[in-house]
């Protein structure tokens, strides 16, 4: 994320945002003496027997382990406000991406994250079957999980200004196990016929880092080569963390689009 005040809201509101019901720190997975919370927010007034597809928003990272967790940014907290007062049941959650090297544990996290609200769906009030993610900046890689598994719940996925693909921060002359490795973990890689009939929307900052954007480009090529659609998004003057930085019209516009896309795959 860039520097900003992690308290800051998304720059997009809806009627009702300031009236949902909030499930907090709910542990859904312990590891050792580690245990990871979630927040959900849910519609008001739903009724006890209420079934409603979940939007996991997946923070990015690597992230210092001290600090403000992901779950309490506002960025998420309004994220999941947007999603219950859509209809939804908005879920932010801390997973372990503290460093490189962490993407195979909290791609696990991440999984548990899910598992645990499905397995306890009668109680948080969700459909087990419609499920969505969206993943943020740094979580792109995790995005290679569903990529690869396609589980049926999960019905689409959205990546905003986030990293794609892996492969092109391999130096010349490593191992070509780094290479595979990075290739695993690297959306752009595994775009290919597995993921065609996903529904995917992806949202680029114009005024992001080479890094991040020259990802995006590498998905958006590997997708276009295999056919698979896209439902694409550009920000031309938009920053990393458009949606919390930029206050302007188009960054509405494209988390309206995206909302809109959500309900448009959540029959």
């Amino acid at each position: 994320m860039a520097e900003i005040d992690l308290s800051k809201p998304i720059v997009y509101r809806v009627e009702g945002m300031d009236h949902t019901a909030t499930r907090r720190n709910e542990v859904y997975r312990v590891d050792g003496d580690e245990k990871l919370l979630m927040d959900l927010q849910l519609p008001p007034n739903l009724p006890s027997g209420a079934r409603v597809p979940a939007i996991f928003f997946v923070h990015g990272g690597p992230i210092p382990r001290e600090g403000v967790p992901p779950k309490q940014w506002g960025i998420f907290q309004s994220y999941s406000a947007l999603a219950a007062a859509s209809g939804f049941v908005g879920v932010a959650f801390n997973h372990r991406l503290h460093a490189p090297e962490d993407y195979p544990r909290s791609q696990s996290d991440i999984a548990a994250a899910v598992e645990y609200v499905r397995i306890h769906a009668d109680r948080l009030n969700v459909d087990p079957s419609r499920i969505v993610l969206w993943y943020f900046s740094g979580a792109g890689p995790q995005l290679s999980w569903v990529l690869r598994e396609r589980p049926t719940f999960v019905r689409c996925v959205l990546a905003f200004y986030a990293l794609l693909d892996l492969r092109a921060l391999v130096p010349p002359g490593a191992p070509p196990v780094l290479l595979e490795q990075a290739a695993a973990y690297s959306p752009a890689a595994l775009v290919g016929a597995r993921a065609k009939g996903l529904p995917l929307f992806v949202a680029r900052a114009g005024q992001d880092s080479p890094m991040v954007n020259q990802s995006i480009d590498a998905f958006m090529r590997e997708a276009a080569a295999a056919d698979v659609q896209i439902d694409f998004a550009d920000h031309p003057e938009g920053r990393h963390t458009f949606d919390v930085l930029d206050d302007v019209e188009r960054s509405r516009e494209i988390i309206a689009r995206a909302m809109a896309f959500v309900r448009a795959h959540l029959p």
